[in-house]
């Protein structure tokens, strides 16, 4: 699920997009000493959440094009050609993976509830989520093949596949609260892992497949507690507060990792498994100014002198993902935009 200032979507079947011939270009901005050889790989609209295959050649992410007005799951090679939309064009998707073998993906979609965009929230309610009717579909690399993997009826996205390929983890709001599961690649043997009232969601196998971080919100008295119920009761969640927690991948040894107030979210792990990635506005809280910091995973309620700062840039950096070899880093930006609140996909080299 996007965090800030991204907006969501519905499509039609469209033909795969011509060759790019070349990639934009850009010098990295100053004190992103980690960062080389900046590539923008879309250029326009709002994209974000891409994501790896297991090669390394090819992203899955969720895009805004062609004049829709919410997401639609797309797949396309790290040299920006072979565009193609693989979700179905109804509704809106969210959160797409690549299972092993890179020919076929999953995602969230609320196609079986949308025949278009779902409406967007009353303004009036301030910065909300809407907790779609999502459930977690899969279809192959080509768009062909489109099959429902969950059948809740209810918000259950969010989801990332296990080194191994055996086990999806995920967030779904199906037992009343939003919680973290996981299940077999097939969808077989639910089981949850978190019991805090409140929001827990965002997870991401450490590299190993031992560990889980995720980001969450847990309302510390009992007038927030019915606030967020309440707002939960009409299908919304206000993510202006979260931080990181990292658990055991079977839910045992669950503890707070970040304490830095704001919004910390899109946590991934670093190839080696000794630190997270992740996206926070923790110095502005109320701004749409978030930037990518580095954590070590052991830490315990940090504070901002435990972070290492990767991206310095004035509007969104976030949803970081490492490249299997660990020698480049994609994320999504508002930076060198052609329109105000454009989010586009860029891969640098990573530089230790």
């Amino acid at each position: 699920m996007r965090l800030p200032l991204l907006l969501a979507a519905a499509a039609f079947v469209g033909s795969a997009a011509p060759a790019v011939a070349q990639l934009r270009v850009f010098e990295p901005n100053k004190g992103e000493g980690h960062l080389a050889n900046l590539r923008q790989l879309t250029n326009g609209g709002e994209n974000a959440e891409a994501y790896w295959s297991n090669d390394g050649k090819w992203i899955t992410f969720q895009s805004t094009r062609d004049g829709r007005t919410c997401d639609e799951q797309y797949v396309m090679k790290t040299d920006g050609t072979g565009l193609k939309r693989i979700s179905d064009g109804r509704g809106k998707v969210t959160c797409g993976w690549f299972f092993p073998g890179d020919t076929k993906l999953f995602f969230g979609s609320s196609t079986a509830h949308d025949s278009i965009c779902p409406p967007r929230p009353d303004p009036s309610k301030g910065y909300v989520w809407p907790l779609d009717k999502y459930d977690i579909y899969t279809a192959n690399r080509d768009g062909s093949d489109f099959k429902r993997l969950t059948n809740y009826n209810i918000y259950t996205a969010e989801g990332v596949l296990s080194p191994d390929g055996k086990k999806i983890v995920f967030t779904s709001l199906k037992d009343g609260d939003l919680e973290i599961y996981t299940m077999n690649a097939d969808g077989t043997n639910v089981k949850r892992l978190t019991n805090t009232p409140g929001y827990d969601g965002g997870p991401w196998w450490s590299p190993d497949g031992k560990r889980i971080v995720y980001r969450a919100h847990h309302p510390k008295d009992s007038v927030e507690l019915q606030q967020y119920r309440d707002l939960l009761a009409q299908g919304f969640i206000r993510p202006s507060k979260v931080e990181l927690y990292v658990m055991n991948a079977d839910g045992s040894d669950n503890r707070q990792v970040t304490a830095l107030g704001g919004a910390n979210f899109g946590p991934s792990w670093t190839p080696d498994g000794k630190k997270i990635i992740f996206s926070s506005n923790f110095v502005a809280p109320r701004s749409g100014n978030f930037e990518l910091y580095l954590v070590d995973a052991s830490e315990n309620k940090a504070g901002a002198d435990k972070l290492e700062q990767i991206t310095f840039n004035d509007t969104f950096d976030g949803f970081a993902m490492f490249s299997p070899d660990g020698k480049q880093l994609i994320f999504a930006s508002n930076r060198h935009n052609a329109k105000p609140n454009e989010t586009n996909i860029f891969i640098a080299d990573w530089k230790k």
